[in-house]
This record gives structure tokens, C-alpha cells and sequence, in this order.
């Protein structure tokens, strides 16, 4: 009977799972080799290359492992079952207290992996901008939705609130890696809604004088 070789010393899965939390923490560039071949129990090059090809393959699949669990979040932004204004409130309230958990690295790896890369790394730099981009994109939907409900005013301004959301989502990273308590963080969304609530105002307000 043939040999198929020596079985891997390590669950791929749970080598992914190490990787991402390495990339997570200390970006996509300062990431070593040598870190991730340790965490994923001291695998031999030969090893990570046969299981992963490059070092930028698995950070891709570490994204999207991580858009598909922690990056979860992110998907109330776009959860037609809510109200507009619940949907964005809750997607920054739900991305808040991820971000600021201590059972995982801090912040967000889409915000901070690309912060570390270099001008020779830009292909990685827009891999991680494409995927926040696809959060914008539910930001303005979610505030489109508002306006076409009678939520918000046609007068709206859409990329401002867009810009707004967004840019607060974003440094919501930085925040949590400089020790910002949730509870500060949240007061401060409640106040960021509270726009909301004054563009929403005028629209009532419309609605009687007419």
C-alpha cells in the first residue's frame, strides 16, 4: 500500500484561527513567518508552505475567516428587519463591544492591518479597503432606506452621514487600542444618534406645516 506521507501536525482550522490573531494584533506586515510557524504549533517552512502556499494566501483566508465571525458585527448595518436608524445604531454599538472585548486583540483587523502596510504592500492595502468599502456601501443603502421610508428628509445629506458613521466605525480601532472603556465609547454613540434624531425631527416637522 503506498505511504501518503506524514499526517500534518496541526489542524489547518485551528492554524487559521492562530494566524488571524497574530495578523489581528500586529498587522499583516509585521507579522513574521517565524510568529506564525510558532503559533500554529511549530511547523516546519516545508509544512506552512505546502498547507498555505504564502504568507499573504493565508492572511486572505484569515480576512475572510475573520469577516466571517468577529466581522459579524457588521452585518446589522444591512438588516432590513430594523428601522434605519436601529441598524446603524446597532452596528456601531455591536462593532464597539467587539472591538473593545480583551478576549481577542483589540480593535479591528480591517482598520489595522492596512494601517502597517507599506507602499509595496498596496495590493494588501486595497484587499482591506474593498471590504470596508462593502460596509460603507451598507451604510448608504441603510440611510437611502431611511429617506425612501419617510425616516429622514429627501433633503438628507447621504455622503455626510456616510462619512460620519463610517469615520466613527473606523476610529473606533484606534480608541479600543488606547484603552477607551466601552461605556465611553457608547455615550459617545448615543450622542453621534442623536444627529439622527435631529434630521428626523425636521422631517416631522415638515410633515405638519404642510
Amino acid at each position: 500500500m503506498p505511504r501518503t506521507g506524514r499526517p500534518r501536525a496541526f489542524k489547518r482550522d485551528e492554524a487559521v484561527v492562530a494566524a488571524m490573531l497574530l495578523f489581528w494584533e500586529h498587522g499583516f506586515e509585521s507579522t513574521s513567518l517565524a510568529q506564525l510557524r510558532v503559533a500554529m504549533g511549530n511547523i516546519s517552512a516545508a509544512s506552512f508552505y505546502a498547507a498555505f502556499e504564502s504568507k499573504e494566501a493565508l492572511f486572505r483566508e484569515a480576512v475572510d475567516l475573520y469577516i466571517a465571525t468577529y466581522g459579524q458585527v457588521s452585518e446589522s448595518f444591512r438588516d432590513s428587519s430594523l428601522t434605519p436608524r436601529a441598524a446603524i445604531e446597532q452596528g456601531l454599538r455591536r462593532s464597539a463591544r467587539m472591538q473593545t472585548e480583551s478576549s481577542h486583540p483589540l480593535g479591528c483587523l480591517l482598520v489595522l492591518s492596512a494601517a502597517t502596510c507599506s507602499l509595496e504592500l498596496k495590493h494588501i492595502q486595497e484587499l482591506l479597503s474593498k471590504e470596508r468599502q462593502k460596509v460603507r456601501s451598507w451604510q448608504k443603502d441603510c440611510i437611502e432606506r431611511a429617506i425612501k421610508d419617510g425616516e429622514l428628509p429627501d433633503s438628507t445629506d447621504i455622503s455626510m452621514l456616510v462619512t460620519m458613521f463610517d469615520t466613527f466605525l473606523r476610529g473606533i480601532s484606534s480608541q479600543a487600542r488606547d484603552g477607551v472603556p466601552i461605556e465611553a465609547i457608547d455615550a459617545a454613540i448615543s450622542q453621534l444618534m442623536s444627529i439622527w434624531d435631529t434630521l428626523s425631527i425636521k422631517t416631522l416637522d415638515g410633515g405638519v406645516t404642510n
